[in-house]
């Protein structure tokens, strides 16, 4: 009896919300009989330039700063890349399980580092499809992911899917796929961030050789979309082979997301600790060509208490405050999250400005008619030339233009004559979107980790 006197909620300001909502959509006429109707297309309004241009929504309609990206993303930077082909020279296009995504942190290092005990002892506990061991014991890229159950999902399937964000890999082909699986479980850590084990680097020719997929290639892509890169090194194992130096010369333009850690160090003493240090910080001079001194974290990262015995109470200190270290860096990856994709996102939009910018010179310098294949190989063969030709011409920064070589090779490929000349209109649109838009989207938006 009481339940009946009581009025239900009332949801006020709803009706203004839907009739503004309506408006930037559809063009109402009069009302006719108190029924709003919209309005036809006139015959003429179809062949005219100004019906082709789709009605935008503006950046307040949108609900995050994710959502913003990929509004813009479809919008101004995708016809762009799909102009001049910046999917076949860099990375392939962006769908939306790439901007959901959760953050990725790639592990690299050769075969019995600790890269799969790392992840294990970040969760602490096991995780379906680990092997490890002394031998080259992980034999594929596998992805440690949160999930409903434990099991393993097969790399054909997982690069299908639609919500996870790995179906560039398909451009790899089915070699890799088969030496791919995702690793499922239910765990709180792994409902911020995703990981990344992959194979042990190994020596001599056979990573190069005896895969039957690109390595370089795989560990690239990933490094596009990871977060945080750590590089693994064992006492043991300071060496860094020709191959393993081509895998990290792969990571190039991702320099800002690498840490190195230097794992088992308990297996040594403090003095041979010392000159363990001296000799990485020299061979990854070798290596990474920086100034600065790279940030290596020292520690044992497994299970099992700290070898006392050999580095001495001082020593297990060290490693405590250097594991405490890592672990804040690694729980600051979610906080970090939103930022680091702006930030990929700017840095991919500048990329394919500089791309479009070469294939328009480059496509200028092509003749009308007669002699076409042997100016085309003029102008491979002279790439740095025409890289300079752009970079004075509109006053771009050296650093952001791509590998020469690579370049080269993927251009071999195609016929410069087909490509689309330069669209200025085009190009104007990002510079709009990185003068504009996208300062405009994070002044609405906060950051949604903080």
């Amino acid at each position: 009896a009481d339940l009946s006197s009581l009025d239900p909620p009332e949801m006020k300001g709803l009706d203004e919300l839907l009739a503004r909502s309506m408006a930037i959509v559809n063009v109402v006429r009069p009302q006719e009989n108190g029924t709003p109707q919209v309005q036809a297309p006139s015959t003429n309004s179809w062949f005219s330039s100004k019906s082709a241009k789709k009605i935008q929504t503006p950046l307040t309609a949108v609900t995050s700063v994710i959502d913003g990206l990929k509004r813009l993303y479809i919008e101004k930077l995708k016809p762009l890349e799909v102009a001049y082909r910046f999917n076949d020279f860099a990375s392939p296009l962006l769908t939306n399980s790439d901007f959901d995504a959760k953050p990725m942190v790639m592990l690299l290092g050769q075969y019995s580092t600790g890269k799969t005990t790392f992840i294990k002892h970040l969760l602490k506990s096991n995780f379906p499809g680990a092997h490890i061991g002394p031998e080259p014991t992980t034999d594929r890229f596998v992805v440690v992911m949160s999930g409903s159950d434990e099991r393993t999902v097969p790399g054909n399937t997982i690069a299908v899917q639609a919500d996870m964000p790995f179906n560039g890999l398909t451009t790899f082909g089915g070699a890799f796929l088969s030496k791919f699986e995702c690793s499922q479980m239910p765990h709180p850590l792994l409902d911020h961030i995703t990981f990344v084990d992959t194979p042990g680097v190994l020596s001599g020719e056979k990573q190069r050789t005896q895969r039957s997929y690109d390595f370089t290639g795989v560990t690239s892509w990933f490094a596009a979309k990871c977060d945080v890169i750590l590089l693994l090194f064992d006492p043991h194992k300071l060496d860094i082979s020709d191959e393993f130096k081509r895998v990290i010369s792969s990571l190039r333009g991702n320099e800002d997301k690498i840490r190195v850690v230097l794992n088992k160090a308990d297996q040594v003493d403090t003095q041979q600790l010392m000159r363990v240090y001296g000799a990485l910080m020299w061979s990854l001079g070798k290596v990474l060509n920086t100034p600065e001194v790279m940030r290596v974290y020292i520690g044992s990262f497994n299970d099992k208490p700290v070898n006392e015995s050999a580095v001495g109470p001082i020593g297990k200190e060290l490693f405590e405050k250097e594991q405490e270290d890592l672990l804040a860096d690694l729980k600051d990856i979610p906080k970090k999250a939103c930022d680091r994709r702006v930030n990929e996102f700017v840095k991919r939009a500048r990329a394919a400005k500089i791309h479009a910018y070469i294939i328009g010179q480059l496509k200028k310098e092509m003749p009308a008619m007669m002699g076409k294949a042997k100016a085309q190989q003029r102008l491979i063969d002279n790439l740095q030339d025409e890289f300079a030709k752009v970079q004075r011409e509109y006053h771009l920064p050296a650093g952001d233009f791509p590998d020469v070589e690579h370049f080269k090779q993927v251009l071999a490929g195609y016929s410069i004559d087909k490509f689309e000349k330069m669209k200025p209109k085009m190009v104007q649109a990002v510079d709009d979107m990185l003068a504009h838009d996208i300062p405009d989207l994070l002044k609405n938006f906060s950051n949604p980790y903080q």
